[in-house]
């Protein structure tokens, strides 16, 4: 099983020099991918919270790093013109040397949707239109598209993406998931949605390879990923409150215990985030002895 982790979102402020310092610890560390959310606005109880913009983060840290894969966990299409964002994501490849895995997904929150002036309604509708234009892109390098709420006429990627660039979808919804069934390389859910416990992520992945096998192809082709949340000493501030703390407990326990947890998802997905808190250099460096341990399977 592959490990990776997700750095900071809304926690604390976080300037570049930290950011950098952790993607590069976390290389070190033997972290196999690094992940940023993909959010503008948050309302908190203490204000408004937001962290930096994403895809401009991403292509930084693509820069100071050399192994792990990166991407957005995941990136709302709504956010972005469909053929921009295909651009933006094969520039970003470009720079890690190939190390880019495009999250997708078609948003949830709708006060940054309002506070930024991108329509909330219709969002699968929406999210239909731009994948066709962002997977045709990035596969063929071209599409003549006109749809209800996107339009990308006669047009191309030059310099071209990596057409194997794997499309990540973050949903199990089943309209989403055979929408992009016949394209998807990676899926991914958040821990809150199956209680961060092996027995309740069993019935999604069930879901997901329904609709794969519903157009022909294997589950075994497609990357099966979940966010995990683990919390270490000194944590408590990136729970989004007690009743979701209640249904789904994070792992938690000595390296070698929060390894052996994630390890109990093995069955399921191939590849985990884990969401730490607090999530800190100092947290990163302390779940090396985990992410070895969880390599060694």
């Amino acid at each position: 099983m592959d490990i990776g982790i997700q750095l900071p979102e809304i926690e604390r402020f976080v300037p570049w020099s930290e950011y950098r310092a952790m993607a590069v610890a976390a290389e070190e560390a033997g972290f196999d991918s690094l992940w940023l959310g993909d959010h503008l606005l948050y309302d908190k109880p203490d204000g408004a919270k937001g962290p930096w913009e994403c895809w401009t983060l991403l292509s930084a840290i693509a820069a100071v790093t050399e192994r792990a894969l990166l991407g957005p966990l995941v990136t709302p299409t709504a956010f972005r013109g469909p053929a921009m964002l295909a651009k933006m994501a094969g520039t970003v490849d470009e720079i890690s040397g190939g190390r880019l895995v495009l999250g997708l997904g078609s948003g949830w929150n709708r006060r940054e949707f309002d506070a930024f002036d991108f329509p909330f309604d219709k969002r699968v509708t929406r999210f239909e239109e731009a994948f066709a234009i962002i997977a045709g892109l990035i596969r063929t390098g071209r599409v003549d598209f006109t749809g209800e709420y996107y339009r990308a006429p006669q047009t191309e990627l030059v310099p071209p993406a990596r057409a194997d660039l794997p499309i990540m979808i973050g949903s199990t919804g089943p309209r989403t998931l055979a929408i992009t069934a016949g394209e998807m390389n990676w899926w991914n859910e958040w821990w809150s949605h199956f209680g961060n416990t092996p027995d309740g992520l069993g019935p999604l992945v069930e879901r997901v390879d329904g609709a794969l096998r519903a157009v022909g192809r294997n589950p075994s082709e497609v990357v099966k990923s979940v966010a995990l949340m683990v919390q270490l000493p000194g944590g408590g501030g990136r729970l989004m409150g007690a009743e979701v703390e209640a249904d789904a407990p994070p792992i938690t326990g000595s390296p070698a215990e929060i390894a052996d947890q994630i390890l109990r998802f093995s069955p399921f997905v191939d590849h985990v985030q884990l969401v730490v808190d607090p999530i800190t250099l100092e947290s990163i460096e302390a779940l090396a002895p985990a992410v070895a341990r969880v390599h060694a399977g």
